[in-house]
């Protein structure tokens, strides 16, 4: 779950603006990690495979992020990455599309103190800046269930 100011809703009308996001928790473990920073876009389109952030639905002023699974019913189906973690579209159903806020674009991972080492540095350096794109292997995780 990203800590998240307030941003604009999906409506057509709305600016596409982007915002910088940090990411709390291990729901989306391996492709996020607790202290990520995100970067996101307002408004953007979804697709399924997509990582998003949406309004939590039954705790509207709880933003969480999620991957879209798959359209359902006026809403998304949304998964956590790390299947142990809980607290997706398994608990809570779909999730209405006017709670899917804005779409992830990509991913910077901060240095740690413990990689201050050449071969730490190195090993961040190659993995710190990444685009967040669509993971087509959801579909094949959802028939697996």
């Amino acid at each position: 779950m990203p800590g998240l100011t307030q941003g604009p809703g999906r409506g057509r009308s709305a600016r596409v603006r982007f915002q910088v996001v940090e990411v709390t928790g291990p729901s989306m473990v391996p492709t996020l990690y607790h202290g990520d920073l995100l970067l996101v876009q307002f408004g953007a389109p979804v697709r399924p495979g997509d990582v998003v952030i949406l309004r939590h639905p039954f705790q509207q002023d709880l933003l969480v992020v999620k991957r879209a699974a798959e359209r359902r019913g006026g809403g998304w189906w949304v998964l956590g990455d790390n299947t142990f973690a809980g607290g997706d579209s398994t608990d809570y159903g779909t999730v209405p599309e006017e709670l899917v806020l804005a779409r992830v674009r990509a991913r910077y991972r901060p240095l740690k103190r413990d990689q201050r080492s050449v071969l730490g540095v190195l090993g961040w350096a190659a993995s710190a800046l990444r685009t967040v794109s669509a993971d087509r292997s959801v579909s094949r995780r959802l028939r697996a269930r």
